[in-house]
């Protein structure tokens, strides 16, 4: 398994519109989903180990920024007849199972993932209220294994600083994670 990694945090680049089916049955937008201290897009799937390694942490991490009014929502944009795990039949089962706080949105015909510059999954976009882009890093230093006690929390101080702020950090560790699977 070779590992993706993301660009550097493109700073002040605007997020793009999206209106994407949930597993919830209904739609989501990205003015919908917004909050009123900033905007967390995620590129995630449900087969890619670097997600599954860090989902827990993910959805903790959810739950708190949402309560300091960022949204929050996560994207799938693997091609589901290439990798059948990430059909939209399966994401309505992980969002259950793992009772996701966020809205799982499914982009399938990649159009959004192209219009991000998703390049793999996780692969996290952190907004300002403004919806300028302050944050193109990892969740924290763990890849495939749990991290030590203590560690630092890179997207979760990163998005409080932007709530905060409307900056986020200057220094940036770029994301790793499996492609996203593009259709042929």
């Amino acid at each position: 398994m070779s590992a993706a990694t993301p660009p550097i945090c493109d700073f002040d680049w605007p997020a793009p519109d999206f209106a994407l089916p949930g597993t919830d049955g209904k739609n989501h937008t990205r003015d919908a989903v917004r909050g009123p201290n900033g905007l967390l897009v995620m590129f995630i799937c449900n087969h890619c180990p670097y997600v599954l390694a860090i989902l827990d942490r993910l959805i903790r991490d959810a739950h708190a920024l949402q309560a300091k009014g960022i949204g929050v929502a996560a994207i799938c944009s693997n091609d589901a007849v290439a990798y059948p795990a990430d059909s939209f039949e399966n994401m309505v089962k992980m969002a259950d199972t793992h009772a996701f706080p966020f809205p799982y949105l499914h982009d399938a015909d990649q159009a959004v993932a192209r219009s991000y510059g998703a390049a793999c999954t996780p692969d996290f976009f952190g907004f300002n209220k403004d919806l300028g882009l302050q944050y193109r890093g990892r969740l924290d230093a763990s890849k495939l294994d749990p991290p030590p006690n203590g560690q630092r929390r890179d997207l979760y101080e990163a998005m409080i600083q932007i709530s905060e702020t409307g900056r986020g950090p200057a220094y940036q560790i770029p994301s790793v994670g499996c492609s996203i699977k593009w259709r042929l």
